[in-house]
């Protein structure tokens, strides 16, 4: 707690057991900013080892990075005086980057600011814009003003029962909060073209959807026909949750203006509506020994190589025949293909299309572009768009065909397509660049750094998944997690090692009714696994033991969700267990291409099955659990978290 030197108003920051208590407040500083008037922390402990290491490491440079701007600037700018000798001691940005996560947030950012080159004027007024009303003198003393103009971060109760109203709340009413940084992206009066929105887990895309759709539809008369605006993503548990998260933050009339569907069911419908009749659509487990029949029969080529050489190459690039594909390019496959070897893939690859045509079926990816041509014929012939508005969550894993589809569904112009991003949690094989579709964001792209959901400790331990080069975003730039942080601390994630499965699973239900004992809500719990025969094992061990478990997607209330890593994308919980993180399942290796075969594509699967670890880990908002069998251990598996052994 922050106790005042007058008054008799204290300040509860955290609840942690005495020990983890002492070794925070021994660490962190709470001071109120000189120019902004908001309540701050920061790592003075991490500050004064790294000062004098900075300071002699700037010695031997011809230039530091703030040269060009005066003490008396960074002051004004609400850069705390104390924090001067370590801020002259940087020589790089990237040495600011270290800064992120040990100095006060919006003295992070003034910094960014004036070292991309931004006047001091435009730093202020980026500043000024996240405090609601930054007063003419601050008293560095008065916390109750500084906690008032920190409402995404604190919030004032004026007893012990208003604190425990807020405590009480259901996990759910959390999901649809707005911090100032999101209101303003969301409630912008207009954008002039397509916009890009991009944040690491956590930082708030899909709440900033949900808010922008609403927006929008505020607009619109109860009587003005359709529904003009498309809220959509790529799985429909995803579509459903979106959906639930909606009848939260929005009345009848505003939701009566949004269409909330996934974009295979958006093409179905379209396909289904303007063919007079349903498509029959090949599930995966049709095209699963399709494509293994073609890759036996060539006896060259896998059935992984095979079928992402249509989707990513032939599809994409709609390639009608032989010569076309004989003669086009491959950007991001890495297996050189000769005309000669081109040329014994191609009817491998057709023929399992000719299998698909033959019995009347078609892949999703086929009915999405079948989509986009009805669309595009549509609009052609002068008939109104579909919608006036589009708005995709977690855009990363659309394949380009959803996106032809989707550019197709909205007419260029302001306010078109309002997109969410993230590339560091891409769990598809899809690689796209917006611009090369006809959605230029360049311009309009904006990136959310703060999460909101999990804490730093756990954000320190998941980051190192993600190791090697950046992802690449949307609009073709790298996106790193550089400036990604959290303001909230807790308990290092805890890593159990156990002597097998048995034992394993026998952890894992005890945890859950640790978990549940301490109050928290079992729809507050999820459980990831790889695949979904764990998945079902575990669902299964949980109500052997009286625990009710369900899938991810499921509506019943009171449970716990147990899923694919891949189900519990898009989703939160308090508590998080990520369970069989073994070195034969993380990575899975059907997953993978054969390095031998084409070394491009297995450092592309790599990195989503790395994705697949990071999204899963953290999903967490409080507690994250990890498990696996001893000695077995996935490589992904960072260092940093504490690791007990598990029982027998």
């Amino acid at each position: 707690m922050l106790a005042p030197e007058s008054g008799d108003e204290y300040y509860l920051i955290a609840v942690v057991n005495h020990d983890e208590a002492v070794r925070r407040l021994a660490k962190r500083r709470y001071t109120v900013n000189h120019a902004l008037g908001i309540l701050e922390v920061r790592d003075q402990e991490a500050i004064d080892t790294l000062t004098p290491a900075f300071t002699r490491a700037a010695q031997a440079a011809p230039q530091r990075l703030f040269d060009g701007h005066k003490d008396s600037v960074l002051v004004r700018l609400g850069i705390d005086a104390g924090l001067l000798p370590l801020i002259r001691g940087l020589t790089s940005e990237e040495q600011l980057d270290v800064l992120a996560t040990l100095i006060p947030r919006r003295q992070y950012d003034a910094l960014c600011g004036l070292a991309s080159g931004l006047s001091e004027d435009e730093v202020w007024q980026e500043l000024s814009q996240h405090v609601v009303d930054v007063p003419a003198d601050v008293d560095p003393n008065d916390l109750a003003a500084a906690v008032e103009r920190t409402p995404d971060q604190y919030r004032m109760v004026s007893g012990p029962d208003e604190l425990a109203e807020i405590l009480a709340k259901p996990f759910e009413a959390w999901l649809v909060y707005l911090n100032r940084r999101q209101h303003n992206l969301a409630y912008r009066d207009s954008y002039r073209g397509s916009a890009l929105v991009t944040g690491g887990p956590g930082t708030g895309k899909t709440v900033t959807a949900l808010h922008r759709a609403a927006f929008l539809a505020q607009r619109y008369r109860e009587d003005e026909g359709p529904a003009p605006i498309l809220l959509t993503t790529f799985s429909r548990n995803l579509a459903e949750a979106l959906e639930r998260q909606l009848t939260l933050l929005a009345d009848e009339r505003v939701r009566s203006k949004i269409d909330v569907i996934n974009v295979d069911r958006l093409a179905y419908q379209l396909v289904s509506r303007y063919r007079g009749q349903q498509p029959q659509i090949a599930d995966d487990r049709e095209l699963a020994e399709l494509w293994q029949k073609a890759a036996t029969a060539s006896g060259e080529f896998s059935s992984a190589f095979l079928e992402r050489e249509w989707e990513q190459v032939i599809l994409t690039q709609r390639l009608p025949d032989r010569l076309a594909y004989l003669a086009c390019d491959r950007p991001g496959r890495g297996k050189q293909l000769r005309g000669a070897a081109r040329g014994r893939a191609w009817p491998a690859i057709s023929g399992v299309l000719e299998q698909l045509r033959q019995s009347g079926k078609q892949t999703l990816l086929q009915l999405a572009q079948e989509a986009a041509d009805t669309l595009r014929e549509r609009n052609t012939e002068g008939g109104e768009h579909l919608y006036r508005h589009v708005i995709v969550d977690e855009g990363q894993d659309l394949h380009p065909a959803h996106w032809e589809m989707l550019r197709a569904a909205v007419a260029s112009g302001a306010d078109d397509l309002f997109i969410l991003s993230d590339p560091n949690q891409r769990i598809y094989n899809n690689r796209v660049s917006l611009e090369r579709l006809g959605i230029p964001v360049r311009g309009r792209s904006h990136r959310l750094t703060i999460s909101y959901r999990t804490t730093q400790e756990i954000l320190n331990w998941a980051t190192p998944i993600l190791t090697g080069e950046p992802a690449t975003g949307l609009d073709d730039e790298p996106d790193s997690l550089n400036g990604y942080r959290s303001d909230r601390q807790g308990n290092r994630p805890m890593v159990i090692t156990f002597p097998d499965r048995a034992a394993e699973t026998r952890g894992l239900v005890e945890k859950v009714r640790a978990w549940l004992a301490e109050g928290v809500e079992a729809d507050a719990i999820g459980v990831a696994t790889r695949t979904r025969q764990l998945a079902r094992e575990k669902r299964e061990a949980l109500r052997e033991a009286k625990i009710a478990a369900v899938g991810a997607g499921s509506k019943e209330r009171g449970s716990v969700r147990v899923d694919t890593m891949h189900k519990m994308k898009g989703r939160e919980f308090r508590n998080m267990a990520v369970v069989h993180v073994d070195d034969s399942l993380v990575p899975l290796p059907a997953a993978m291409t054969d390095v031998d075969e084409d070394p491009v594509s297995y450092e592309q699967d790599v990195l989503r099955e790395r994705c697949l670890l990071f999204v899963a880990c953290t999903r967490a908002r409080d507690a994250l659990y990890v498990s696996h069998v001893a000695g077995h251990g996935s490589r992904f598996l960072p260092n940093g978290a504490a690791t007990v052994g598990g029982r027998g």
